[in-house]
C-alpha cells in the first residue's frame, strides 16, 4: 500500500473512532437518564403509596379525604409530579390528579401498564418524549405500583415526573464529556497513528528489501543467481526483437585475495563494488549484469549480431576495471579473467552456456590471466580430463594412494658422494602411470587438499628418513597455499616426532613466491620452524620476483639455482656461467650452501665442478627413486665411503625437508 493510501486508512479509522467514542457516550448517558427518571417515578408513586392512607377507599371509588386532597395538592406544587392516577386492583383508574384538578371516574379507563403491575407484583417504569398538544413535559417518567396490604393488591399507584430539567442536564453533560472524549481521541490518535504508519513503512520497506534481496546481490545491488538464470533462460525462450544471439561473460577478478588481505574486507568490498558500477556503464539497458558470488560476475550480452561484438565488449570491459581505484589514499588497479560463450552455437540452455563461460573463463586463468578466451569444444575435454583428475586425486588423498620418490642429493666435488634426497610427491594414474605434481598440485591447491597433502608427504619423508644412516637428510618443498591453511611449524614439530627422526636431518624448500604474500608473518613461521634445527632453502632460485633483501631477512640455509641456468648455458655461454658464478659467489659471502638441480649432461657436471657449489641432483645422476629402489642407492654409496674418505669440507653435510615438489 502507497503512503497516500496509509494515510486515507488511518484518516478514516480516526474518523470511526471518534464516532464510535460518540455513540458510545450517547448511548451511556441515555441509559442512565433512563434509570434516573424511571427511579424517580417509581419513588415518588411509592411514596404516594406510603403517604395516602385512604388508598383502598380510592380504589373503590369513594371520595378521597380531605387530608389525601392536601397531600395531592402539596405534591403537585413540587413541580416535578405533575399528575396522580390511582388505579383499583383491575388496573381501571379511579382517580386522577393533573395539575392540581382531582377527578374522579364513575366509568374508569382501563390501563394495561397497571394490570400487568398487579400481576407481576412489580413496579411498571417508562420514561417518554411528552406532547406539547396533550399539555405534557418534554421528557417525563412514569412508574406503576402495585399496593400489597396482607398479600393482596388493594389499588394501583401511578406516577408522572417531570424530567425535562433532568434530561437538559444530562444531556449537557453527554455533550461535554463527548466532545471531551472526541478531542482527547483526536489529540491522541496521532501518537499510535504515527508510530503504526512509522513501523507500516518499515514493515513495507523491509517486504521490499527482502523482495529485493531475493533476485539481488546484497553488496552490488547486481542481479544474483537465481535472477540471472531467470533472465537467461526468458532470453534464449524469446528471441530478440531484432534477431541476434546471446553472449554470456563470465568475468572473474585476478588475485583478488591479495586485496582482501592487503586492504581487509572494506578493501575488498570497495574494488567489488567499484567493479560492479563499472559493468553496469560499460553496458546497455537490455544487458543484465549480476554477481554469483565471491569475484565472480556474469554479463548477458543481448542482440549479438556477429560473434566478434561480444569480443568487443570483453575487451571494453576489461579496459573499463583496468583504470586506477582510489581506496582511502591506495591505488589499485585491477584486471580481470573473462570466458565468453555464445548462444545458439555454444549451447540453448542457460546451464550450458554459463558452463562453457566458466571453462572459457577456466581457460583464461590457465593462460595466464587478464586475458579473454571465447569457449571452443575442445574444452569439453580438458574439463573432462580435470573432472577425472579431481577425482583420481580426492580418492588418493583419501585412501593414501599417493606415491613419493627419492632424488639422490650429491656433493658437487669429483666424488659425488649422497647427502640425502629430495622427496617427489606423485599421483598414480588409472593405467597405471604416475602422473607429475606440476600437473596436480595447483589443483589440489584449488580443492583445498594442499593441507592434507602436504601433511602426509611431510610424515612419509621423515617416516622413510628415518631408516636410512644418519648423515643422509631427505628435503621436501612446501606450497605457499600451505601456510594460508594451517600451522606448518606445528606440521613439522609433529612429523618429526611421530617418525623420530632428528631436525638437522630434515630440510624444507620454499618458493620466492611464497613472501611475496604476508611476508611478517611467514618469517615468523619459518623462524619458528628454524629453531627447531630444521634447514630452510629457497628453490628455484633465479627465476619469478627475485630479490636479494629475502636473504638477509631471514637466514636461509641453502639457495636451489634452478635448472633454467644449466640449460641455457648452450644458448647463452658466458652469460649463464657468469649469473651462476656469481650467485654461488654472493651464497658464499652469505654463508649460505648451493644446490644446482637439473643437472642432465656431462658438460653441465663439468661445469659444475669449477664453479665452487655444494651439491648437485638431476637425471646425468639418478633419475628420482622409489622406496624398493633407494637399498641399492645406499649400498652404493656404503661402498663409496669405505673405498674414499670424505671430503673435511662436506663431511656432516645437513638435509632437511619440505613439501611436495611440482619439479621433475
Amino acid at each position: 500500500m502507497s503512503v497516500r493510501g496509509t494515510i486515507g486508512v488511518a484518516l478514516l479509522l480516526l474518523a470511526v473512532l471518534v464516532c464510535n467514542t460518540w455513540a458510545a457516550v450517547k448511548m451511556a448517558t441515555d441509559r442512565l437518564l433512563y434509570q434516573n427518571a424511571t427511579s424517580a417515578a417509581r419513588d415518588w408513586a411509592q411514596y404516594l403509596a406510603l403517604s395516602v392512607t385512604d388508598l383502598e377507599q380510592i380504589a373503590a371509588g369513594q371520595q378521597p379525604s380531605t387530608a389525601s386532597m392536601a397531600f395531592f395538592k402539596a405534591t403537585e406544587n413540587s413541580g416535578r409530579v405533575f399528575r396522580y392516577v390511582i388505579f383499583n386492583r383491575n388496573g381501571y383508574s379511579q382517580l386522577v390528579s393533573d395539575h392540581g384538578r382531582v377527578d374522579l371516574f364513575d366509568l374508569s379507563d382501563f390501563s394495561a401498564d397497571a394490570a400487568r403491575s398487579v400481576q407481576s407484583g412489580q413496579p411498571v417504569v417508562d420514561a417518554k418524549e411528552g406532547s406539547p398538544s396533550e399539555d405534557q413535559p418534554s421528557f417525563f417518567a412514569t412508574a406503576y405500583v402495585p399496593v400489597i396490604v396482607d398479600h393482596r393488591p388493594i389499588a394501583i399507584v401511578a406516577a408522572y415526573i417531570d424530567q425535562t430539567e433532568q434530561r437538559d442536564y444530562f444531556h449537557k453533560t453527554f455533550l461535554f464529556t463527548a466532545m471531551f472524549l472526541c478531542l482527547t481521541t483526536g489529540v491522541s490518535f496521532p501518537i499510535p497513528m504515527v508510530a503504526w504508519l512509522r513501523r507500516t513503512r518499515e514493515k513495507q520497506q523491509a517486504d521490499l528489501h527482502i523482495r529485493f534481496l531475493a533476485h539481488h546481490d546484497a553488496l552490488t545491488g547486481l542481479a544474483n543467481r537465481a535472477q540471472l538464470m531467470d533472465k537467461l533462460d526468458h532470453a534464449l525462450a524469446a528471441p530478440a526483437a531484432h534477431g541476434g544471439g546471446i553472449a554470456v561473460h563470465f568475468i572473474d577478478l585476478d588475485r583478488f585475495k591479495e586485496v582482501n588481505d592487503r586492504l581487509g574486507h572494506d578493501g575488498g568490498d570497495f574494488l567489488l563494488k567499484t567493479v560492479a558500477e563499472r559493468l553496469r556503464a560499460e553496458t546497455r539497458a537490455e544487458d543484465t549484469v549480476g554477481r554469483l558470488g565471491g569475484d565472480e560476475f556474469v554479463v548477458i550480452q543481448s542482440e549479438v549480431h556477429r560473434s566478434e561484438e561480444a569480443g568487443e565488449l570483453a575487451v571494453r570491459l576489461a579496459s573499463a576495471l583496468h583504470r586506477p581505484m582510489n581506496f582511502r589514499g591506495t591505488e589499485l588497479i585491477a584486471t580481470i579473467s573473462i570466458g565468453i560463450a555464445v548462444a545458439p552455437e555454444d549451447g540453448d540452455t542457460s546451464v550450458r552456456l554459463l558452463k562453457c563461460a566458466d571453462l572459457a573463463l577456466y581457460q583464461a586463468k590457465a593462460d595466464g590471466r587478464n586475458c579473454v578466451r571465447r569457449f571452443v569444444p575442445e574444452m569439453d575435454a580438458a574439463q573432462q580430463t580435470r573432472v577425472e583428475l579431481e577425482r583420481a586425486l580426492r580418492d588418493a588423498v583419501t585412501r593414501e594412494r599417493l606415491v613419493l620418490h627419492y632424488q639422490p642429493v650429491l656433493e658437487a666435488a669429483a666424488s659425488h658422494r649422497l647427502v640425502g634426497f629430495e622427496a617427489l610427491l606423485r599421483l598414480p594414474a588409472a593405467d597405471g602411470t604416475l602422473i607429475s605434481p606440476q600437473v596436480f598440485i595447483p589443483l589440489a591447491e584449488d580443492l583445498r587438499l594442499i593441507g592434507e597433502i602436504g601433511a602426509w608427504v611431510l610424515r612419509e619423508a621423515c617416516r622413510a628418513a628415518a631408516t636410512w644412516p644418519e648423515h643422509l637428510a631427505v628435503a621436501v618443498n612446501l606450497s605457499p597455499a600451505q601456510f594460508e591453511l594451517d600451522s606448518v611449524s606445528a606440521i613439522v614439530a609433529a612429523a618429526l616426532s611421530d617418525a623420530g627422526l632428528a631436525a638437522n636431518r630434515l630440510e624444507l624448500e620454499i618458493t620466492e613466491t611464497l613472501l611475496l604474500g604476508n611476508s611478517e608473518n611467514i618469517l615468523a613461521e619459518l623462524r619458528a620452524i628454524k629453531a627447531m634445527g630444521v634447514a630452510i632453502a629457497i628453490d628455484d632460485f633465479g627465476t619469478g620476483y627475485s630479490s636479494l633483501s629475502y636473504l638477509w631477512r631471514f637466514p636461509f640455509d641453502k639457495i636451489k639455482i634452478d635448472s633454467s641456468f644449466l640449460r641455457g648455458l648452450k644458448a647463452s655461454g658466458r652469460e649463464a656461467e657468469t649469473v651462476m658464478k656469481t650467485i654461488i659467489a654472493l651464497a658464499r659471502e652469505l654463508d649460505i650452501r648451493v644446490t644446482v638441480e637439473g643437472v642432465e649432461t656431462a658438460q653441465q657436471a663439468a661445469f659444475l665442478s669449477g664453479t665452487n657449489a655444494d651439491l648437485v641432483q638431476g637425471f646425468f645422476f639418478s633419475r628420482p627413486l622409489d622406496e624398493t629402489e633407494i637399498a641399492a642407492a645406499l649400498m652404493t654409496d656404503y661402498q663409496q665411503r669405505r673405498l674414499t674418505r670424505p671430503p673435511s669440507r662436506t663431511g656432516g653435510t645437513k638435509l632437511r625437508l619440505a613439501q611436495a615438489t611440482t619439479e621433475q
